[in-house]
């Protein structure tokens, strides 16, 4: 199970503004990713702002376009393997363009990107009752957590 050896994080997220930016794709799954991203956010005490887009594609472009102006971002998106190569060039695609966001920008991006080889494994995933894990809210702790390490950094460290 990928979830075995998950961290307990707990953060005190008061005065964190998040932009959770999700994928339509999928919504039921998606349901499931921004309920867990958004009670992540209420449990820290963190402020956050959804955004919508398209699909998995789109998320560097509005991460990017956010970044300046949040403490944090949460991706939440959803691909599922299918007969071509349409699913390695969107998840590549959408990793290397988070990555980007993040160390172009120093700001931490929640990678909470599904993907997954058929939608049994995407719903077992995404936070539903039922399912084993909750990746939207893995996405928003590790964003939170990441702006706490960012934040105790001394400044002439």
């Amino acid at each position: 199970m990928s979830g075995a050896g998950a961290p307990r994080v707990e953060v005190d997220g008061r005065g964190i503004r998040l932009a959770v930016v999700a994928a339509s794709w999928h919504e039921t799954v998606m349901g499931g990713l921004i309920a867990g991203a958004e009670r992540a956010c209420r449990l820290a005490g963190a402020e956050w702002i959804l955004m919508r887009v398209p699909g998995s594609f789109e998320l560097p472009v509005v991460a990017q376009a956010c970044a300046p102006h949040f403490d944090g971002i949460v991706a939440l998106g959803v691909v599922i393997r299918g007969g071509t190569p349409h699913f390695d060039y969107v998840c590549d695609a959408a990793t290397a363009g988070l990555a980007r966001v993040a160390l172009d920008h120093r700001i931490p991006v929640g990678f909470g990107l599904l993907t997954c080889d058929d939608e049994a494994q995407a719903l077992d995933r995404a936070g539903l009752d039922g399912s084993r894990e909750d990746k939207g809210a893995e996405a928003a702790w590790a964003a939170l957590s990441t702006i706490a390490v960012l934040r105790s950094i001394p400044p002439h460290a």
